[in-house]
């Protein structure tokens, strides 16, 4: 448990981890506080932005918010040329309601349970850095890299933290997936070794998940069963397609027809190409775990 920086605190820790850093505005005094308490702060929270037209225009949605989520959406957003983008301090909108249990695992620096519930608010406890990649299976620049485990390794220096301290959006909100493609005890042992004055990896290959190639239109029909299927199913529930009154499991079903189809409307596609049966196209963007 800590009490906030102040942002000119910030600023300098930021500065002296390496970073390149960008000031936006007014950004010291953008917040939410008017909202409610800004501390004590127990972490931070990394996420990724999802669709993009520019980064310039991510980093001033992210300034600014939109009408049912009012800015600063974060404190700072890293583009993917590792520069750090400030653009608020203070209470922001990022974190939104998670599991009180991770909360209370991040306090004492333990293993994180998983999220399973939402019934406890992040926005005061977390400093907050929105990552622009499209969440669609986008590689990570190194140098983007680079600057996330350096401000992460950098605050929680300040703070006197471990690198337990380091949570991703995912591991706080169920349903969650940013930082897509980023497995985070990966990215906890990279911000550990800054931590000991040792250099990261150049090329971390936690952050290269290994996805199931697509099995072929026929592996989809009634009657089949395998842990593929479950995989795929947790996919589409994390991205809001779900159609599952229960699991999803191992064994093909209608559910689980009605999900994919679902996932491939969300993709732009209709009539025969949203039917619900997977391609090899729909299957890649879908990124889904080797069982």
């Amino acid at each position: 448990m800590a009490q906030p920086l102040s942002a000119d605190q910030f600023l300098a820790i930021l500065k002296k981890s390496g970073v390149r850093v960008v000031e936006h505005g007014s950004w010291r005094t953008h917040n939410r506080n008017h909202k409610g308490a800004w501390g004590p702060i127990h972490g931070v929270m990394i996420h990724h932005t999802g669709p993009y037209s520019t980064e310039a225009s991510m980093v001033e949605l992210c300034r600014s918010g939109y009408t049912s989520l009012p800015g600063p959406l974060c404190h700072g957003v890293i583009d993917r040329s590792g520069t750090v983008h400030l653009v608020g301090y203070g209470r922001a909108n990022h974190a939104g309601a998670g599991d009180g249990d991770v909360l209370k695992a991040v306090i004492a620096e333990k293993d994180l349970p998983l999220d399973k519930e939402a019934d406890a608010d992040g926005n005061p406890h977390f400093y907050g850095f929105e990552c622009i990649n499209t969440g669609g299976g986008q590689e990570w620049p190194e140098a983007q890299l680079d600057s996330m485990h350096k401000i992460s390794a950098a605050l929680c220096r300040a703070h006197s933290w471990s690198a337990r301290s380091v949570i991703a959006h995912k591991e706080w909100q169920p349903g969650k997936p940013d930082p897509a493609g980023i497995a985070m005890d990966g990215f906890r042992t990279a911000v550990a070794r800054l931590l000991d004055g040792k250099p990261t990896s150049p090329k971390p290959t936690e952050h290269k998940p290994d996805y199931a190639p697509f099995p072929g239109t026929d592996y989809f029909r009634t009657g089949r069963r395998s842990a593929l299927i479950t995989e795929m199913g947790k996919r589409l529930v994390a991205e809001g397609c779900g159609k599952y009154s229960e699991g999803p499991g191992p064994r093909w079903t209608e559910a689980d027809r009605r999900s994919y189809a679902a996932w491939q409307h969300k993709l732009g596609y209709s009539g025969n190409d949203a039917d619900g049966t997977p391609g090899p196209t729909s299957w890649a963007k879908l990124r889904v775990p080797k069982s």
